[in-house]
């Protein structure tokens, strides 16, 4: 009779993944792991993958302060790495590899680069020597709705005409003119937004959009863009990002470099 291994996954030893680096080093990161684990790499051929040892059960917590901890220690991981390498492939939070019978965790995770060692290195190609860049573009819809006043004819006209119009008409007048400014706008936003892009797609390798979020100050995000480019070309992209800033009503937020969670 076949008996099983009852295996507590609260002692069983895995190894938690934070990315696959391009290059073959033995790197020391020290104890700025999740929960302070020390984090070190090991290699195959020319790929090395950046680890701590860790117990097969997953990270996973109802307080939202430890999560968020969690989550910042594993970025720092991966930037540190990024700092050593130049090129990484960043994995998902909680990628843990658990062994097998006679097989450790590391050799399971050696054995799987190997398997994969192809695709690896054709994802590594692909973003070699080049980093994450965030960019935000927000928007102050009053200034935009007050230039478009002046500089259409047909809401100035209907602008000027409210004023000398009695309470009733005026507020019929009104409603008028917050429609026809509302599909303005929405116009308005539709050509900026495909001329911000093609003058950024210009400057980058590679490029996604991301979802819209909410600012603050009552202003509007037009563009949420991830970017992937060399570090020398960020100069480029800051110049162009710049000159969109300096139009009234427009607000920029650039951030990077960062490992290219976006493009991997």
């Amino acid at each position: 009779m076949k008996i099983e291994e009852n295996v507590d996954s609260k002692t069983e030893k895995a190894i938690y993944v934070y990315c696959i680096a391009a290059g073959n080093a033995e790197a020391d990161f020290g104890n700025m792991g999740l929960e302070n684990n020390y984090v070190y790499s090991v290699s195959y051929k020319d790929l090395s993958a950046v680890i701590h040892s860790c117990m097969i059960e997953p990270y996973k917590s109802e307080d939202k302060e430890i999560v968020k901890a969690w989550a910042t220690a594993h970025e720092k991981v991966v930037e540190a790495a990024l700092e050593q390498f130049g090129t990484v492939l960043p994995l998902g939070f909680d990628t843990i590899i658990k062994g097998e019978s006679g097989v450790t965790p590391e050799d399971n995770l050696i054995n799987w680069i190997k398997d994969d060692y192809e695709n690896l290195k054709q994802k590594i190609a692909r973003i070699e020597n080049k980093a994450e860049y965030g960019v935000q573009i927000s928007w102050d819809p009053k200034v935009i709705g007050e230039k478009l006043i002046e500089d259409n004819a047909e809401i100035n006209r209907l602008n000027e005409e409210i004023k000398s119009k009695s309470k009733g008409l005026a507020y019929m007048y009104r409603q008028k003119l917050e429609n026809l400014l509302k599909k303005e706008i929405e116009i308005t936003s539709e050509k900026y937004f495909k001329d911000f892009y093609e003058k950024i797609k210009n400057c980058v390798d590679d490029i996604k959009i991301e979802k819209t979020k909410k600012v603050e100050n009552d202003r509007q995000m037009l563009l949420n863009l991830s970017c992937l480019l060399p570090k020398e070309k960020s100069r480029l992209l800051g110049d162009e990002l710049e000159k969109i800033n300096s139009i009234e009503g427009f607000f920029v937020r650039y951030t990077g470099p960062w490992p290219p969670y976006s493009f991997v």
